[in-house]
């Protein structure tokens, strides 16, 4: 399992492993319902188990409005495979390679039942990260920390390196969790797990009102457990 740049990137997650990770059965009989319907397929981040992300609109960030836009590969492949081919970025995200690699990790995303959407994040109107919003509680991020139903799991890169390491990260990140906590009434905290080698990452985090919770085991890297709490949002 992926994670983290010196500027900030929190890497991925294995997203045929988290296909499998079973729905629990209130949620299983939610989207039946839904899909009993004879409507068009839905557009990315319009399911509900992320609460209609693609609907959240923008936050206020001191850089500017800053959005989160479900991926549309079409339109954004090219985008996101340059920035999986930095360096910086491929150090810890390891989805280096031709566009067919970029792909096919978006795919098991929005082929997926919606518990996790890959989107863009567009800062004053300026597509410049790429980010994943997912159900860390349906996630097999689960099996490794004490989870909690609604939990919502981030990853990030920011794709520019003029971008990064100038404190930008600490403000997006603080704007995606409170986009979170805003549109998602159930969900009590945000989690992130970037890579324990990645002390800029971690700091950025900190620095975003998150709070480092633990260390645990993940494959293919040792993460700090990152928290952002709904009821401490206001302190931090």
């Amino acid at each position: 399992m992926p994670h983290t740049d010196p500027g900030l990137s929190s890497g991925s997650h294995d997203t045929r492993e988290t296909r499998d990770v079973p729905l629990p059965p209130e949620l299983r009989a939610l989207l039946t319902d839904c899909h009993r319907q004879p409507v068009l397929p839905e557009a990315p981040g319009t399911g509900p188990l992320l609460d209609n992300l693609a609907g959240w609109g923008p936050a206020g960030t001191p850089a500017g409005p800053f959005a989160l836009v479900p991926v549309r590969p079409d339109r954004d492949l090219d985008r996101i495979t340059a920035w999986m081919n930095d360096p910086a970025v491929a150090a810890f995200w390891e989805l280096a390679g031709p566009p067919e690699t970029t792909a096919e990790h978006l795919r098991g995303q929005l082929d997926g039942d919606g518990r996790s959407v890959p989107c863009l994040g567009v800062l004053a109107g300026v597509p410049m990260s790429y980010w994943e919003i997912y159900r860390a509680d349906l996630d097999p991020l689960a099996r490794h920390y004490p989870a909690r139903p609604h939990d919502t799991g981030i990853h990030l890169l920011i794709g520019a390196g003029g971008d990064r390491s100038r404190g930008l990260g600490s403000a997006l990140l603080r704007a995606t969790a409170d986009l979170v906590l805003d549109h998602r009434p159930h969900c009590t905290r945000v989690v992130a797990e970037p890579d324990l080698r990645n002390t800029a990452s971690v700091a950025a985090f900190l620095t975003g009102g998150f709070r480092y919770c633990d260390e645990i085991e993940l494959p293919g890297k040792r993460a700090a457990l990152m928290v952002r709490d709904r009821a401490h949002r206001h302190l931090f």
